[in-house]
């Protein structure tokens, strides 16, 4: 279930986010453990044969299961990623990316998430397009 104070502390962490700003990233669902996030398809994430690039692909699922480690993370502490693991499932142009992070273990030192991204298009139809397992460390709030 989500909570004013979760979806806050995950969305002003968000809004610090120079690169997620940029790309206009969105924040669609916060969960204890589960984090959505929305990328929409601009010119800013696409590579060459106008379809997604991977490196938007990788950073909204590294975003997702970051900011899904976060809502178990203690309160005065940030996450930051170790080590993320991606593979790449289908390319796609246009819509929207949908990334769901989720905590697979929550723990003081160390947090496993996965991130699944899928493909929006214009009616809907959702589709696979990466799987990524990532360990974030948590770290004190700096800010």
């Amino acid at each position: 279930m989500q909570t004013d104070a979760l979806w806050n502390r995950v969305q002003d962490s968000l809004d610090r986010q120079g690169m997620m700003r940029h790309l206009e990233a969105r924040l669609v669902r916060v969960e204890p453990g589960l984090v959505e996030i929305a990328l929409p398809y601009s010119d800013k994430v696409s590579q060459q044969q106008d379809g997604f690039h991977g490196g938007a692909m990788g950073a909204l699922a590294d975003i997702a299961g970051g900011y899904a480690g976060l809502t178990v993370a203690a309160e005065g502490m940030e996450v930051t990623t170790a080590e993320y693991k991606i593979n790449f499932l289908a390319g796609f142009t246009g819509g929207e990316l949908r990334a769901v992070g989720r905590v697979i273990k929550g723990g003081k030192r160390l947090i496993v998430t996965t991130a699944e991204v899928m493909h929006l298009d214009a009616n809907g139809k959702q589709s696979p397009v990466a799987l990524m397992q990532q360990t974030l460390v948590p770290v004190p709030k700096t800010y």
